[in-house]
């Protein structure tokens, strides 16, 4: 630990009250206040070395923050002629990882950051074709690196890295046609960079990003299934396997990326196989095992399953299988709803009104269409499947079986039951969600529902 220069801290406004220190910078508690002050260190990532430089990469930092917090980040100041980044202070209890530790995290503001998650990235600046950001060689080189840099720090964990390695290399040489069709689809984009749950804190039921990367424009530019994998692995590691799934599903629903779940695993063994290396460099032999064995599970992905809903708006199926997302024990599961992949085709984002146009006959057919598809493409890259939709024709329920059928894998239906008169209530009642059904599509529904066959009632599924 290196003590903060007495000048500086004669130089705060308020007496410094606490102190929080990492190798590259401090950060001073002062009154309503948190100074950012860096260090002049240089280290094969950074360079602090210099007045100037700490200069720019405090500005830089400003910048960069004020996308995800403008209300944290104030402005960069001087202290006793060394610049410091200016922020708000806030509640260390209000991170998310504090609140993970003390099982306070719940669903709702992490549904309302993946959406605002996936609306951001949309801003955020893609890399161009000829930088190396998000290059396949790139990728893999990164992640084969942080094996022999772990087993020099440990040569013991030398026969359990082995596999490890070896899946990470055969895994990310088989994604490097998907790498690069996902440079060229402009999702490596300039984003956070360190999206853990210790930079994410909770400020009146909002989910703010904070500690943006500043000193590398490599670090910040990275796949957006990249940038995710860093909450999803902290969830994990924090036991919240459920939160992660409801996370990953919602923020597939409102960015549409599903072509995501084809990388997304190997960025998770990626980002648990950095934290274990950061874990032994600072000798926490716990947490060095626990994403290890994060890491084993991950690459060791339960066989996929394929399960649909069944019945009319407002008999439960949306909650139960958001349920069913969040008594998850593994990340393995994604859920699709046709109310968002409706909208979706025809361009609306998935809480806008679209005034009944699109519920048409073909638009249906579309629709389910679209829905075996992103199934499929999740299906057969490892991920369990819940499609949230009505199925009320029995061809509907068919194609879905025979894609099963198709794929090897086993077919469930989650059929829930309400009175009338409950669906209605709950369809009267209902705001903010990406159905628009009412009370007389209720009835309309009831008109052709096609009852499950005996056979569909024996691949039902307990509520």
């Amino acid at each position: 630990m290196t003590p903060v220069p007495d000048a500086i801290l004669k130089a705060l406004p308020s007496p410094c009250e606490a102190v929080i220190e990492t190798h590259i910078s401090w950060v001073l508690l002062a009154g309503e206040y948190a100074y950012k002050v860096k260090k002049p260190v240089v280290l094969p990532f950074l360079d602090y070395a210099t007045l100037e430089k700490r200069q720019k990469y405090c500005e830089e930092e400003l910048k960069l923050n004020r996308r995800f917090a403008p209300e944290l980040y104030l402005g960069v100041v001087t202290l006793a002629g060394e610049p410091a980044v200016l922020m708000r202070r806030f509640e260390e209890e209000k991170r998310l990882d504090r609140l993970c530790q003390r099982g306070a995290l719940t669903e709702q503001p992490l549904l309302a950051f993946a959406r605002h998650l996936a609306e951001m990235e949309t801003r955020m600046p893609a890399a161009e074709p000829q930088t190396p950001y998000g290059e396949p060689e790139t990728i893999l080189s990164a992640a084969l690196a942080n094996f022999d840099e772990l087993e020099q720090i440990r040569p013991d964990l030398a026969p359990r890295l082995s596999p490890l390695k070896r899946w990470t290399n055969r895994e990310g040489t088989e994604r490097f046609a998907d790498f690069r069709r996902r440079k060229a689809l402009g999702y490596i984009r300039e984003g956070h960079g360190d999206l853990h749950l210790a930079n994410l804190m909770l400020l009146e039921e909002r989910i703010i990003p904070f500690d943006a990367i500043e000193f590398s424009v490599e670090f910040r530019t990275i796949d957006v299934a990249n940038e995710i994998a860093f909450l999803l692995l902290d969830l994990l590691e924090h036991r919240q396997a459920g939160l992660a799934s409801i996370f990953l599903s919602e923020w597939l629903a409102w960015s549409g990326d599903f072509e995501a779940l084809v990388v997304l695993r190997f960025y998770l063994v990626y980002r648990a196989m950095v934290r274990a290396k950061i874990a032994a460099l600072q000798a926490n032999q716990e947490r060095t095992e626990s994403y290890l064995a994060l890491a084993e599970t991950l690459t060791s992905p339960s066989a996929p399953t394929l399960t649909i809903t069944f019945g009319p708006s407002g008999c439960g199926k949306t909650y139960l299988s958001g349920h069913r997302l969040l008594r998850a024990r593994t990340l393995d599961c994604i859920r699709i709803r046709s109310d968002v992949e409706r909208k979706r085709l025809y361009g609306l984002p998935p809480n806008a009104a679209s005034g009944g146009t699109i519920y048409t006959p073909a638009a249906t057919r579309r629709t389910y269409a679209r829905l075996a598809e992103f199934a499929e493409l999740a299906l057969t890259h490892g991920w369990s499947v819940i499609v949230d939709a009505a199925f009320l024709r029995r061809n509907e329920r068919l194609a879905f079986r025979h894609l099963a059928q198709r794929l090897g894998i086993p077919f469930a239906i989650l059929a829930p039951v309400a009175e009338v008169t409950e669906m209605a209530q709950r369809l009267a009642a209902r705001q903010g969600d990406a159905s628009e059904a009412t009370v007389e599509i209720l009835k309309q529904q009831l008109s052709y529902l096609e009852p499950l066959t005996e056979e569909e009632k024996a691949a039902a599924q307990p509520l």
